[in-house]
């Protein structure tokens, strides 16, 4: 259990790091939090900052879950001997997704996780049959959705309710599916805001 209790203490903290917030302060001395639209994520640091820093935010954020599912959990599977080396990697993943979501680094408060939800899935596609079938329909759904409306949060919050349900069609472990289920869930509360102004048809497009 000590180890468990370590590997996510890891995960969190290494999914804490914020990214967008740091590239903020080294590229051009700005609070990201009060530029654009606030958010410590990919998108807003692509607002702000430009395409090349915005999209290396986006694939150090992706690197982040990859590494955790990756890296973190097989470092500590071998001494954990009463769950599965697959269970350990849901629960790391879950936990770094958490660290980004709620950065113990900027007050709990970061980004929406999709890029470093993308990487847990990224690392978990290696090792669960049907998983990368599920993450080729996600990722197509995102940028179907993204080409035809251009609102980053409405390709992220349809993208997120349909993971449940292509993880279902397709038959993934029961425990991935309560997992894509958790991470749904993480994804519409950090959409609150997001969804109030697609509602009101107020939520910018990104070009």
């Amino acid at each position: 259990m000590l180890w468990i209790i370590t590997g996510i203490i890891i995960s969190y903290l290494i999914g804490s790091i914020p990214t967008a917030y740091l590239f903020g302060k080294w590229l051009k001395g700005v609070d990201i939090r009060k530029c654009g639209s606030g958010n410590v994520g990919a998108t807003n640091a692509l607002r702000v900052l430009g395409k090349v820093p915005g999209v290396t935010v986006l694939l150090l954020d992706v690197l982040k879950g990859f590494l955790v599912v990756t890296s973190v959990a097989n470092l500590i599977a071998p001494s954990v001997t009463f769950i599965s080396n697959q269970k350990i990697q849901l629960i790391l993943g879950i936990a770094c997704i958490a660290g980004h979501n709620w950065t113990i680094f900027l007050g709990f408060k970061g980004g929406k996780g999709i890029a470093v939800t993308l990487g847990v899935l990224l690392g978990l596609a290696f090792k669960i049959a049907g998983l990368k079938t599920v993450l080729i329909l996600a990722v197509l759904t995102w940028l179907i959705i993204f080409i035809i409306t251009r609102i980053v949060s409405l390709a992220s919050v349809l993208t997120c309710i349909t993971l449940p349900i292509y993880s279902a069609i397709f038959k993934i472990p029961q425990s991935l599916l309560l997992v894509s289920i958790i991470i749904s869930l993480f994804i519409l509360l950090r959409h609150k805001s997001n969804i109030r102004r697609l509602l009101a048809r107020k939520e910018p497009r990104l070009f």
